[in-house]
């Protein structure tokens, strides 16, 4: 979610519960402001009717409403001396609604000519109800208003004020570490995003030293390391020719070979690995990954004779993908590896591409691998000492650097690995 649609959603959540509160507040003191109105209405309708008792006595005989807002009848002296003006409400049966109406009323008592009468005078009340309809309706046209003056401002407004962050967050997704790219810059004065840019730049500086010694560091590594393996392996093995060797130093040697052997490929892997997690293979192109199963099937059909391993592969589909070429074939050969390695003779291998998916199966020795940990580095086969433990750590290397998913699955006596290109398949 975008930072203006998750601030809209806080704001109108604000409103919401302002506005809410308001209204409760706003009725209730509407409500009594309508009472105090209609209270000094009826009471001014009674002066006026006391004043013209005076001039039309024929007023005082009005004991019942019929079509007049008041009704006089007569009481006792104690009771009207005792009386108090009395504000309520009611139900009134009104001819024109043909229903029961809300009504408010005013007791009073008053003298004329020595004798004492009580007065009742009403007026219409407006319904409650209708009065709570409007307030709703009212509070949510003021709602809807807000809110789309809000949704407006934050589009247009604050959108123009957050465009620094913008234009400094599509930098960072397209800056390169091993590119001599200049400082990132924000067109603003406003000290936040000020030191924002200082805190992004000092970040990349960190970030570009870090990378250029972990660059050095791996090729350093590798030739400082492979240099005296390979000469220990060649003078090992020019030791092995000699004729004056016993046939137990010979065995000694050969398995010292061996061992050095393996620590030339772990090391070889070892640093593929940490270039490939340090982002250190960075070019694209489109990349066939048919033409790399094909080639590497191709690298590996005498040791498929030898260990008669029957494999097929379905290229009814061909699948293409942008991605560094290296690393692709890094990912399909360890893939391809491991399912020749870990077979046995007679053994099959079942290779499908699919539009989105490379699909691997293979028959083994060993039975349903733990798919939590099967990725994880030096989890191998211990029957094999020539296996590094590294194969699908690489493999699952390269998918994470482009965000793609490699599965596992054991079915009908068959390992079998997915690897799914979706976010990379190169555009036909």
């Amino acid at each position: 979610m975008k930072l203006l649609n998750r601030s809209l959603i806080y704001l109108t959540g604000v409103f919401f519960l302002i506005i809410g509160i308001w209204s409760i507040i706003f009725y209730f003191n509407l409500k009594d402001e309508i009472r105090d109105s209609i209270d000094d209405g009826i009471d001014n309708n009674r002066i006026l009717l006391l004043m013209k008792v005076y001039d039309d006595p024929s007023l005082l005989e009005h004991h019942d409403f019929g079509g007049n807002n008041f009704r006089i009848r007569p009481i006792e002296k104690g009771d009207a001396l005792e009386f108090r003006d009395i504000y309520k409400d009611t139900m009134m049966y009104r001819i024109n609604e043909s229903d029961l109406e809300p009504v408010r009323l005013l007791h009073s008592a008053f003298e004329h000519k020595q004798k004492y009468y009580r007065i009742t005078v009403i007026s219409s009340l407006v319904e409650e109800d209708d009065l709570i309809e409007d307030s709703f309706w009212s509070v949510v046209t003021l709602f809807v208003i807000l809110i789309v003056s809000i949704a407006i401002v934050n589009n247009y407004v604050l959108k123009k004020v957050w465009n620094p962050f913008y234009n400094l967050l599509n930098q960072l997704e397209t800056y390169r570490l091993d590119s001599n790219e200049d400082e990132l810059k924000i067109n603003s004065t406003v000290s936040e995003f000020v030191q924002l840019e200082h805190a992004a730049n000092t970040l990349i500086s960190h970030s570009r030293e870090a990378y250029i010694s972990q660059k050095e560091f791996t090729g350093n590594a590798s030739h400082e390391l492979q240099t005296p393996i390979a000469i220990i392996i060649g003078r090992l093995e020019l030791l092995l020719e000699s004729k004056k060797l016993q046939d137990e130093d010979a065995e000694t040697i050969a398995q010292v070979i061996d061992i050095a052997g393996r620590m030339k490929r772990l090391n070889q892997s070892l640093l593929l690995l940490s270039k490939i997690e340090n982002k250190q293979f960075l070019d694209t192109e489109t990349v066939s990954i048919n033409e790399i199963t094909e080639n590497y099937i191709a690298n590996y059909e005498e040791l498929l004779a030898f260990k008669k391993i029957k494999i097929s592969v379905d290229q009814s589909t061909e699948l293409k993908v942008k991605m560094n070429a290296a690393l692709g074939e890094a990912l399909i050969s360890n893939l391809i590896k491991n399912a020749i390695f870990h077979n046995f003779e007679g053994g099959s291998i079942r290779i499908l591409f699919t539009d989105e998916m490379f699909i691997i199966r293979n028959t083994s020795h060993q039975a349903e691998l733990n798919s939590k940990n099967i990725f994880n580095r030096f989890v191998k086969d211990q029957s094999n000492q020539n296996n590094t433990g590294l194969g699908l750590s690489i493999s699952q290397a390269v998918c994470d650097s482009y965000g793609l998913k490699i599965d596992y699955d054991f079915y009908e006596s068959y390992h079998t690995f997915k690897v799914d290109f979706k976010n990379i398949l190169a555009e036909e």
